[in-house]
């Protein structure tokens, strides 16, 4: 299993499945990282924390705990 966390800056890739439970996982799915969704990693800040993906034709910056509970192919 490959996590949003773990994706390399300007590669491109297709979400397989969110986990995690309640609050948590409904705020990750209204930001509108959904399965089969296309996301691009385009930066991190210098110690890791956020990461600034677009997703959906805008920029998104997401905690690396949330980026875990992304998995992607």
């Amino acid at each position: 299993m490959t996590t949003l966390r773990e994706t390399a800056i300007g590669e491109t890739v297709k979400i397989v499945k969110v986990h995690g439970e309640g609050a948590v996982r409904r705020r990750i799915m209204d930001m509108g990282i959904t399965r089969g969704t296309e996301i691009t990693v385009r930066k991190v800040a210098p110690l890791g924390d956020p990461i600034e993906v677009t997703v959906r034709g805008y920029e998104l910056s997401i905690r690396k705990a949330d980026a875990e509970m992304v998995e992607v192919s």
